[in-house]
């Protein structure tokens, strides 16, 4: 018996030890964030003991095991009228609320799921829910695109699916079949759906023969840029869940089909050092010393290399791809944007990729809304289905849809 309690008390002080984090003060729920990254990185390890073995890769066993846990979950739709449909060959499911007799047409949004090019889906209850409810708050049309994820397709099919889909629902008989009013759509999305929302606002903008084009783009905590992994965001929370810095990089090796032996010289940005000539003309579009508001930069110092590789940029050009990359928008473009919402968490990596991308922005000439959230972390605006409930996911999901109320 003795030996047991030995046993137990063990176990209970390894498995404390092992979801143990320090996080913030300012951080919401945080022994529930600590508890979700602990199940994160139980299950990321099991499915890289997977690939390990060579039994599959481990983002289809990452995926499939989500998918499994989002079986257990029910979100209610009753109100709210739930299709699927293809958009020019690419997979979309629809959000339509009741018709009312005295409208006439209803606004609408394109909504890009976020997952790292590689997870989730516009199918899981996270995304379903958060587009049920944005459906029914703001009354409108929600299409939520299904675009092919890593491994099945790399970059830059994720960009084309979601600009197909984009732009296929643009055209005017399609947003008429949907009761949409063609001056009232937005394009939105969060995380790595936020790059897609941005770079298919981007190209959209430059597409001459498009006749009806988004009101607005509304981006959530979004991954902008793969040219610095030293802003002040990724030092200051280079080990924060549910986003830590060698998490990203990774899904930024997987996005470009890349080798995960490039990881280390990505982290310390030898694949833009001083020598690297073709990051060169990129640089001043990307100095956060001067983009950043010194609340944001604090004491941090840039990490500049004065002799790196350039056969990074070689072996992957898509780097310094601006569809994968919108932060490295030229100013011409960028004047062309819609008026723009970004929403940035504090306890995230990609904080200042958000910072960077509204402050270029408002440069630009392009009315900006930059909403910040001290207490929150990378993903938290869907995580509001118990158990992965937070108050952060709450508290940011209202702002983002009150901003939409107001100004769609």
């Amino acid at each position: 018996m003795r030996a047991a309690w030995v046993l137990l008390t063990a176990l209970a002080a390894l498995s404390a030890y092992y979801v143990y984090l320090p996080l913030p003060g300012t951080v919401s729920d945080p022994w529930k964030l600590m508890l979700l990254d602990a199940t994160f990185r139980a299950v990321q390890q099991t499915c890289h003991l997977i690939h390990y073995l060579r039994l599959s890769h481990h983002l289809i066993v990452l995926n499939y095991l989500i998918c499994t846990f989002d079986k257990l979950k029910s979100v209610s739709s009753e109100d709210i009228n739930i299709t699927d449909a293809v958009f020019d060959g690419v997979e979309v499911r629809v959000f339509e609320p009741p018709a009312k007799g005295d409208e006439e047409l209803k606004r609408s949004v394109v909504y890009i799921h976020g997952g790292g090019w590689a997870l989730a889906s516009a199918r899981t209850s996270l995304y379903n829910n958060l587009c049920r409810i944005m459906a029914e708050s703001l009354n409108a049309v929600v299409v939520s695109v299904e675009y092919r994820l890593v491994p099945e397709v790399c970059f830059p099919e994720q960009f084309h699916d979601a600009l197909r889909a984009t732009k296929h629902f643009l055209q005017p008989d399609v947003l008429a079949q949907y009761s949409v009013d063609p001056s009232r759509i937005a394009i939105s999305g969060d995380s790595a759906g936020g790059n897609l929302a941005a770079a298919v606002c981007q190209q959209l903008s430059k597409d001459e023969h498009l006749t009806i084009r988004p009101k607005l783009q509304a981006l959530i905590y979004p991954v902008l840029q793969a040219f610095d992994f030293n802003t002040p965001s990724y030092q200051q929370n280079m080990n924060m869940p549910v986003l830590p810095r060698y998490v990203m990089i990774n899904y930024w090796i997987d996005y470009f089909n890349g080798n995960y032996d490039l990881a280390h010289s990505l982290l310390i940005n030898n694949h833009t050092a001083l020598d690297v000539g073709q990051a060169l003309s990129f640089r001043g579009r990307l100095n956060w010393t001067s983009l950043l508001p010194s609340s944001f930069k604090k004491n941090y110092k840039p990490v500049i290399q004065t002799t790196g590789k350039a056969e990074i940029i070689q072996q992957i050009p898509a780097l310094l791809d601006v569809r994968a990359v919108p932060l490295l928008a030229e100013n011409e473009t960028l004047r062309l944007q819609p008026k723009t919402y970004i929403l940035t968490c504090e306890n995230d990596v990609l904080r200042d990729d958000g910072v960077m991308y509204a402050k270029r922005l408002e440069n630009a000439g392009v009315e900006v809304t930059l909403d910040h959230f001290d207490d929150c972390f990378h993903g938290c605006m869907i995580f509001t289905i118990w158990p992965t409930d937070f108050s952060a996911g709450i508290q940011t999901r209202n702002s983002y849809i009150k901003w939409l109320d107001e100004n769609l």
